[in-house]
């Protein structure tokens, strides 16, 4: 009997999906298949609206160890034996409707992701996203997601030591919450999720399995919000003291004899897990499910295979070396079950009480449906790219009373009492915390370290969602440059409305053709990555939010470079300009224009080469201790900044020619965000060394100013107290934020 409507909304499959499953499988399916289908089909596994998409992004790399989508994360050779695997995923619904436990089984899934590489996880980051903080759900959301996130990453003892987090109503009815791991890999020690030969036995340890989750891939993850939805049982619960344990015991399962896979059980729990590894060993699968340890009674066989209970790891075993495996875990106090047995052979077969409950071809089930997207530009973007920033009306305050409004603005101002609620420094690694354009850690072992960051600004990639993505890769690499740090790997977060849409395929579309291009330009691979989409709320589509993590190397992490301006009569520079201030060309999908004028209009650009050139300079610059500090411009423009460099550093700053010079509007010129700057900070005498650099790479080089006193002054046009300005920007936040 043909299925109803209701049941393929249950599971988010379309009719027409429906009747290509029926087509493949010459039969209806059964239920037990049906949900198979859904779950594997799920655009959350299946990536129906972005394989073809993706398979053009670039991944070719000389450090390249695990290419993307081969395993659970991408890898990164790094030189001295050690190896990096890295990935940022997404939890988005969840954390809409359950923001403690949707934000902290969001770590928790990354985690896995990371350490069922056989690599030991060493730092964590976020990238967020939550309406306009003035009203009391998203504040809610926020300190759940926050404290989920916190008591995770704390409990679990992986430091919390980078990321961001931007306001807008774009995101009020959808948040985003995006989660970033890093782990280091010792001795070319890559673990695969898959199996080695028919008859090696397939092991599940960790938790007990429950009915949450269900639908978590299907109907969480590949639909919109319905406003009368209930979907809180589609959320799962995490034990990240659990989590830890099964860390240590599944790495040092991996040296042991006979232990050949290991895959986490993530979304669609053992159906995706399990049969992901079969698909990719090349087998079929027997599956026990009877043999799958519980904690409720009277789970049906579908319950069991959909269900997303987290803490669990599937692993391969030879048999015949399945006891060490065993008496491993019982020393961990984990339970491990034989669930199932790969076989020669191309269908899964699941079993339950001895009864064969259905029997389908691998290939079916992970072959999902692939949709080509449209990419057809809308009229009304046309229409904000080409408005006039000319026109928009100066504000009604005085540019210094509008300093100190920008610094205390929730995207500009101080994040310290989010990241003081993270254990940034566990382990023991962190060399730059959070607060800074990135985040350094030192490799135990070696000399040399990694620099991390995350970064994407919707805003512009809603105005130009190429352009946008561009700049989102640039502004990624940039933040490590600042450091001192190489950019060698990125990896990406794609958070998108309704693919759908017309609009929200133009937007996908365009927005990796724009990743692709800058991934290509500097040189770099994106070795993994997350689709998002369906994230929009009573009609409404986010911006495009396509959040690139990046990986960063230093040769000597000692040679490194951070925010704060540090002594006095040290020389300010410009690096990418010749002028000392911003066009009102700058305006164009800026903080400032937002925040003061309540308007997202205009056209980004970048000029990619300059970028380039620029990040090469501060990099040489660090490297040769030319550069005493170094901050890249970006949300608020060059006046937040100075100011910035001047708060960390606790040391007032002098620049010379003032914002309205020239006839410039002060307010382009101070808060613009034109790209491709770094402000940087060199002693008088070496002044000489760092122009000549710059000159060298045919990097424009402006001298701003000079560093010292207890103000903040713009040439004859206004001073301010650092120790106001200061007082603006750390306390913005929790103003802000607070009931």
């Amino acid at each position: 009997m043909t299925v109803s409507q209701e049941t393929l909304d249950e599971i988010a499959l379309s009719r027409a999906e429906y009747e290509a499953v029926v087509d493949r499988l010459g039969r209806e399916p059964s239920q037990l298949e049906l949900g198979l289908f859904g779950a594997l089909w799920s655009e959350h596994c299946g990536y129906k609206h972005t394989k073809a998409l993706l398979r053009t992004l670039p991944s070719s790399s000389d450090r390249m160890l695990v290419a993307p989508g081969a395993e659970n994360a991408g890898v990164v050779d790094l030189g001295d034996g050690l190896a990096v695997a890295m990935k940022i995923e997404s939890h988005n619904h969840p954390s809409a409707v359950e923001p403690f436990e949707g934000a902290a089984t969001g770590v928790g899934g990354i985690i896995r992701d990371i350490f069922a590489m056989g690599a030991r996880p060493i730092a964590l980051l976020n990238s967020l996203r939550f309406g306009q903080p003035d009203g009391a759900r998203t504040r809610y959301l926020l300190n759940g997601v926050i404290g989920g996130i916190s008591s995770y990453g704390n409990c679990i003892g992986i430091p919390d030591v980078g990321g961001e987090i931007f306001f807008s109503n774009a995101y009020k009815g959808n948040p985003l919450v995006n989660a970033m791991c890093v782990g280091l890999i010792e001795n070319g020690r890559v673990a695969s999720a898959s199996a080695k030969n028919p008859g090696d036995l397939l092991l599940l340890v960790g938790a007990d399995t429950g009915r949450d989750g269900i639908h978590g891939a299907s109907g969480l993850a590949s639909r919109t919000f319905g406003e009368q939805a209930e979907l809180r049982s589609a959320v799962q619960v995490g034990n990240p003291f659990l989590e830890k344990v099964l860390i240590e015991a599944c790495l040092e399962a991996l040296v042991l004899p006979g232990v050949v896979g290991l895959q986490d059980c993530g979304a669609a729990g053992i159906t995706s897990a399990a049969i992901e590894m079969a698909e990719r060993s090349g087998m079929g699968l027997r599956l026990y499910v009877d043999r799958v340890p519980r904690r409720e009674l009277g789970m049906t066989p579908y319950e069991v295979m959909l269900s997303e209970s987290q803490e669990r790891m599937l692993l391969a075993v030879t048999p015949g070396h399945e006891g060490p495996v065993f008496e491993l875990f019982k020393k961990w106090d984990l339970d491990a079950s034989v669930i199932g047995e790969f076989e020669t052979g191309s269908n899964v077969s699941i079993f339950d009480e001895g009864i064969l409950a259905s029997t389908t071809p691998i290939v079916a089930l992970t072959d999902a449906p692939e949709y080509i997207l449209s990419n057809q530009k809308p009229q009304w973007l046309t229409t904000l790219q080409n408005a006039d920033l000319s026109k928009v009306p100066m504000p009604d305050t005085s540019p210094a009373e509008t300093l100190l409004r920008m610094l205390a603005a929730p995207n500009i101002a101080s994040r310290f009492p989010l990241y003081r609620q993270y254990d940034y420094h566990v382990q023991t690694n962190t060399v730059i915390e959070p607060g800074g354009d990135a985040a350094v850690l030192r490799l135990k072992g070696s000399k040399r370290g990694i620099a991390l960051s995350t970064d994407c600004n919707g805003r512009i990639c809603f105005l130009d969602p190429n352009v946008g993505t561009v700049i989102a890769v640039a502004e990624s690499c940039r933040n490590l440059s600042v450091t001192g740090a190489e950019p060698v790997a990125l990896t990406d977060g794609l958070n998108f409305g309704n693919p759908e849409t017309p609009d929200v395929q133009f937007q996908l579309t365009e927005s990796i053709k724009g990743m692709s291009r800058a991934a290509e330009a500097f040189g770099i691979p994106i070795v993994s990555g997350n689709a998002s989409l369906y994230n929009e709320s009573a009609g409404k589509a986010i911006f495009p939010t396509p959040i690139i993590g990046s990986l960063g190397l230093l040769e000597d992490v000692e040679k490194h470079s951070t925010v704060g301006f540090k002594s006095e009569g040290d020389v300010i520079v410009l690096l990418g300009s010749e002028s000392v201030w911003d066009s009102t060309d700058g305006l164009a999908g800026s903080e400032y224009l937002d925040f003061v004028h309540d308007r997202v209009e205009g056209q980004p650009r970048i000029d990619l080469d300059l970028e380039i050139r620029v990040q090469s300079v501060c990099r040489a610059a660090v490297r040769a201790g030319l550069v005493l500090s170094a901050h890249d411009v970006s949300d608020g423009g060059i006046a937040i900044t100075i100011a910035e460099c001047s708060i960390i550093g606790g040391i007032g700053a002098t620049i010379d020619e003032s914002p309205a010079a020239g006839g410039l509007r002060w307010d382009a010129a101070m808060f613009g965000e034109s790209q491709s700057r770094i402000v940087v900070t060199v002693s008088a005498d070496r002044l000489s060394d760092l122009l000549a650099l710059a000159a060298t790479e045919d990097v424009p080089a402006t001298v701003m100013g000079t560093v010292g006193g207890d103000a903040l002054s713009f040439g004859d046009m206004f001073t301010t107290p650092l120790a106001t300005a200061a007082e603006a920007w750390k306390t913005g936040f929790s103003a802000a934020t607070s009931d």
